[in-house]
């Protein structure tokens, strides 16, 4: 006859068998913050023709390369730049053959949605004198995070950079930088059109220049550690639903 213990050991030995086996059918993607809206939704259309759920991780582009870098387990990795995208390559941690770019995207300056403020970007335009006595800009990090370096490379080209640098917010992500402008807690801040499209709290007063920074860009690739799963999402990614849904969402084709 077999005890209750018996039979319980089995029941929980079958549960986290099938927890492991449902846990191998995901597909982890780690993917920049500023696409957090547009893969959730890309994300449900493939689980739903599919049947492979996926599993997003959004921060900055820096942080989830060098998390990649120490071993997490992510299948694919869709970065804001090619810098970072570079920098896992280097170290042999993407499969180069799958690389690919899937969007685009712009640089736009926005002020709260309440704001007055009107500004025209152009050479030597009056950053500092919009941001007063104490205004400070909102941006991400320009030493790590790319929505931050492409804004100082914009700002440099503009000749604006040196009066401005101290004003800087160095956020740790684009979306933490809109949130210091939705907030109020700056007058300005530098974000991706993306992250301005359909958000109420904030408005753009102008879009920068495609020629003051390097053109913005969404590489894609399956990591070593992914499988033909990952493989099956990168296509996904470059199909015709999912890239008329990153352009509802404000992208734009690489």
């Amino acid at each position: 006859m077999i005890s209750k213990h018996t039979l319980l050991c089995a029941m929980l030995l079958g549960l986290s068998g099938a927890a492991a086996q449902a846990a191998e059918r995901v597909v982890t993607v780690f993917a920049a913050a500023s696409l957090s809206d547009v893969l959730e939704d890309v994300g449900r259309s493939f689980t739903q023709q599919t049947g492979t759920p996926v599993r997003f991780s959004f921060a900055a582009s820096s942080a989830l390369a060098r998390q990649i870098e120490s071993g997490a387990p992510a299948g694919v990795f869709v970065s804001a730049d090619e810098d970072w995208m570079n920098y896992l390559a280097k170290r042999s941690l993407i499969r180069a053959d799958t690389r690919v770019d899937v969007v685009g995207n712009a640089l736009v300056l926005v002020a709260p949605a309440d704001s007055k403020l009107q500004l025209k970007i152009s050479p030597g335009f009056a950053l500092l004198q919009a941001l007063g006595a104490r205004g400070r800009i909102a941006t991400g990090d320009p030493d790590s995070v790319p929505a931050g370096k492409y804004a100082r490379a914009a700002l440099t080209a503009l000749g604006v950079w040196g009066s401005v640098e101290s004003r800087i917010v160095p956020a740790e992500n684009v979306r933490s930088a809109l949130n210091f402008v939705s907030l109020g807690e700056t007058p300005l801040g530098i974000v991706y059109a993306t992250d301005a499209h359909g958000n109420g709290k904030v408005r753009v007063v102008d879009v920068f220049p495609a020629e003051s920074h390097d053109p913005i860009t969404y590489p894609a690739a399956v990591t070593t550690r992914g499988d033909d799963r990952a493989e099956a999402f990168l296509r996904f990614l470059l199909g015709s639903q999912a890239q008329a849904t990153f352009a509802k969402y404000g992208f734009t084709p690489p």
